[in-house]
């Protein structure tokens, strides 16, 4: 009886044993807390791999986290830099500032500056003609005595400088200005043509000449006596003075010394004293052109340049036609002259 109570037993041991394991379940009839780790270790790998890819997930976001921080911490330190500098910008900023307002201001001024073609209805770009060109073709011949010619005058640029627009009435004369037009007055007939406005133009006279002086000019031309039309006028466009316009005006007719005997001025006896070339289009070698003037400097001094036109006009003045010299001989600056 012992032996088979001891076989049943151990019998019942080794089912006991042998028999799987069921999960152990609380009241509540969840898995306990200890038996949860033990079954986690056993997951198969599907399951493992879902668990890697949720943490490498929350890692993902908590690093992306970090990161978003970082610009907020600089948008902070740069404000924080922006709120110490508002009682004083520093120097390099407040450069920078200046330059660029500087920078537009010239920009501004170029597109102000640039001189455009005149409309069809003011003219246009005026071309010599052939009777014109032919007739200065020729060669020129010199006069036994030396006769009355036409000097048209410019003046900004050529007589005077106005170095500040913001002072219209402020002028700097060349060198030899003031002596070498009351020398012209005293033996040619003058006419003063500028393509400034009159206002302007009276104001350059009034700096120049003196009242008798101005009286003595055959006429005073400005920007409206150019033929501009309305729109023109008001607009920087390039100006030409066509020669033609002063011939057939009755002032400077009766300043020709043969006026009553029907004597006029032409290509033969005109010369027009300016900086521009472009000017003289339609007369090109009746031109006397100077260098612009735009302020007194030492340089300007020691050329003499008014000196050397007057020497030029008086040989100009024994020419029979100057249209003709001027075309051969055209005016040119010696670096050695003296006076």
């Amino acid at each position: 009886m012992a032996t088979q109570e001891m076989v049943v037993v151990s019998q019942q041991s080794m089912q006991v044993a042998t028999a799987p394991t069921a999960p152990v379940k609380t009241k509540a009839g969840k898995v306990p807390p200890w038996k949860q780790r033990k079954q986690k270790k056993l997951l198969p790998a599907s399951a493992v791999t879902e668990s890697s890819t949720t943490m490498q997930s929350t890692e993902t976001k908590s690093s992306q986290a970090k990161k978003n921080k970082k610009p907020k911490k600089a948008k902070g330190e740069a404000a924080e830099a922006t709120a110490g500098l508002e009682n004083g910008v520093e120097l390099s900023q407040v450069l920078q500032v200046t330059e660029t307002i500087e920078s537009k201001m010239e920009n501004d001024a170029l597109v102000q500056d640039k001189v455009t073609v005149p409309s069809p209805e003011s003219g246009g770009v005026p071309e010599p003609t052939k009777a014109y060109l032919r007739c200065a073709s020729l060669a020129p011949s010199r006069l036994a005595r030396p006769r009355r010619i036409l000097i048209v005058m410019d003046l900004n640029g050529t007589l005077l400088h106005r170095p500040n627009k913001r002072r219209p009435s402020v002028f700097v004369d060349r060198p030899h200005a003031r002596v070498f037009m009351e020398y012209l007055l005293t033996h040619f007939a003058v006419a003063v043509w500028s393509s400034a406005r009159p206002e302007n133009v009276h104001l350059m006279l009034a700096s120049l000449l003196t009242p008798a002086q101005r009286a003595r000019c055959a006429v005073v031309w400005g920007r409206d006596h150019f033929g501009l039309s309305r729109a023109d006028y008001n607009s920087r466009v390039q100006c030409y003075k066509r020669l033609a316009r002063v011939w057939a005006d009755p002032g400077v007719m009766a300043a020709h010394p043969d006026a009553r005997r029907g004597g006029c001025w032409d290509q033969s006896n005109t010369v027009l004293v300016d900086d521009s070339a472009e000017k003289a289009r339609s007369e090109p070698h009746n031109l006397l052109r100077i260098p612009e003037y735009a302020g007194r400097s030492a340089a300007e001094d020691c050329l003499f340049v008014l000196p050397q036109v007057h020497d030029y006009i008086n040989e100009l003045a024994h020419q029979a036609d100057i249209s003709r010299f001027i075309r051969e001989t055209p005016f040119q600056l010696d670096p050695s002259y003296t006076l």
